[in-house]
């Protein structure tokens, strides 16, 4: 049975950016913008959603903090963290309370604030939802990122010349929106120049393929009884925290599985949907979410870039609102925002005609937590859309999901020979490893993968035979071997091209 409906009776964002603010005043400035549109002074519960206050504010209790200055006290007061889709994770905890009947308003309120440490501190902070092996090697974010971009373009046949191409049209396409957006932290138009002189963080990926760091905090008030959008479709999965272990290194399991839960409780398919705000916090990772939602066939997401299908005036718009990459990256926040920004798309509070071709009845938001392992997926339609449609529902998305990949034996292998997967280089690494940091992924001869060093200013070039070698620290080194791989590289990736044009494109 569905759950019962939940509305959206009002919703807020502050400026993003780097803010003089606190943050439980960043927070109670949304809340309390939020309460005034639904026309209420009270609700039964605030939902908060602060993925690391601790460290980046030295913040805690702030559940209770953000009650007492609402004048609120009485309201159960809860924290939600599900790392950077915590702000998608606060409103699916209320989604639910509300649903259920156990609440009838329901405050939800997201913030983070940044920007008062180093980089090198937040990239630390950031680098913690990563699993403890993987983060022995020194992978931080964009470098676990810059693998993935790495191996996509490998599994689906792209040189490097493309690949840069389409991360830098996503970059400039979500430039441009927030170029539209007051609330934005980048308020101005990219350049093609301007990507291209920008430096390398992690082989592909420059600083404009990375969200910036932001403070800022949005809210929503849910409602049982009124309100001009309806929350149709919830969804939510996790995944291995270690990149090693998963079965694909291109697509995300949690994405597919929160997408087919959300798809199946709105009794809409992919193809019902007008325009997402989809998690780029990378710009590879736009790319892969609109493959994983629907929208593109596996393999194809590039190409839709570069034909301009998810521009404004392309056949699934996505992130009109400039997305993390324009809008800015609040951690916290962030999965809340993107709901912000969709349900103000629904109402006309934003001008679509400013933003999309075509008036918008079905949006679509994603969120990742961590490296793509615990990610949300959220439908809003108007609230005048039928409960339930009009014939029975049949979906057309089955996307496949792949199982994890073994695990290592407890004792490992000195010495073992494998196949990499991806290489990269990371320009900034954490503090401790040296600069530029070679990290490598690659597949054992006895099915389990690894993270692994190398030497070098090149990367090794995916797909080559290496061999891995246990170091004294317990971490592991690879040396790709010579093979005849690289002379036959470019007629491999074009009959991987001409396996695409046929439409004969596997996942993976």
């Amino acid at each position: 049975m569905p759950p019962a409906p939940v509305y959206i009776a009002g919703a807020a964002l502050t400026s993003f950016g780097k803010l003089d603010t606190p943050l439980v005043d960043l927070l109670a400035q949304a809340a309390g913008a939020a309460l005034q549109e639904a026309g209420l002074s009270k609700v039964d519960s605030v939902y908060v959603g602060v993925m690391n206050a601790e460290e980046f504010t030295g913040e805690g209790n702030l559940a209770v903090a953000l009650a007492d200055r609402l004048g609120i006290s009485g309201a159960a007061s809860s924290r939600v963290e599900t790392a950077s889709s915590t702000g998608a994770g606060a409103l699916e905890t209320a989604f639910f309370a509300v649903a259920s009947g156990y609440r009838k308003h329901a405050l939800v309120v997201a913030g983070e604030k940044m920007t008062g440490l180093s980089t090198s501190q937040t990239t630390r902070i950031l680098a913690e939802v990563i699993a403890g092996r993987e983060r022995a090697y020194g992978a931080s974010m964009p470098a676990l990122a810059a693998l993935i971009a790495g191996a996509y373009a490998e599994a689906h046949g792209l040189d490097r010349k493309t690949l840069s191409r389409v991360l830098c049209r996503v970059a400039m396409k979500n430039h441009a929106r927030g170029a539209l957006n007051p609330y934005a932290q980048f308020q101005k138009e990219l350049s093609q120049e301007k990507y291209y002189a920008s430096p390398l963080v992690a082989d592909p990926l420059r600083v404009f393929d990375c969200a910036p760091i932001t403070d800022g905090a949005a809210a929503v008030v849910l409602s049982s009884q009124n309100g001009l959008v309806r929350l149709a479709g919830m969804g939510h999965a996790t995944d291995s925290a270690e990149v090693a272990r998963r079965g694909s290194l291109i697509s995300f399991n949690s994405t597919r599985q929160a997408a087919m839960q959300a798809y199946a409780m709105a009794s809409v398919n992919p193809e019902d949907v007008d325009f997402a705000e989809v998690h780029d916090a990378f710009t590879m990772f736009e790319v892969i979410g609109s493959e994983d939602l629907g929208f593109f066939a596996p393999g194809r997401g590039w190409r839709a870039v570069l034909d301009g299908e998810t521009s404004a005036e392309g056949r699934i718009p996505i992130n009109p609102s400039g997305g993390l990459k324009a809008r800015g990256h609040p951690v916290g926040a962030s999965g809340l925002a993107q709901v912000v920004e969709a349900f103000w798309l629904l109402v006309g509070k934003v001008d679509p005609k400013r933003r999309l071709a075509r008036e918008p009845q079905v949006a679509l938001t994603q969120s990742i937590g961590g490296l793509g392992n615990n990610n949300l997926v959220t439908i809003l339609v108007p609230a005048s859309r039928p409960l339930y449609p009009a014939a029975p529902w049949q979906s057309s998305f089955t996307p496949v999901i792949h199982p994890p990949r073994p695990a290592p034996s407890a004792q490992l292998p000195k010495e073992i020979s494998g196949r990499l997967l991806s290489a990269t280089l990371l320009q900034r690494p954490p503090e401790g490893f040296p600069a530029p940091l070679g990290l490598g992924l690659a597949e054992t001869s006895q099915g389990w993968a690894t993270l692994a060093h190398f030497n070098g200013e090149e990367p090794p070039r995916p797909g080559a035979s290496v061999s891995l070698t246990l170091a004294e620290n317990g971490l592991y080194r690879l040396k790709a071997e010579k093979s005849l791989e690289r002379p036959l590289r470019p007629f491999r990736r074009w009959i991987r091209r001409l396996k695409g044009a046929l439409g004969a494109y596997r996942d993976e």
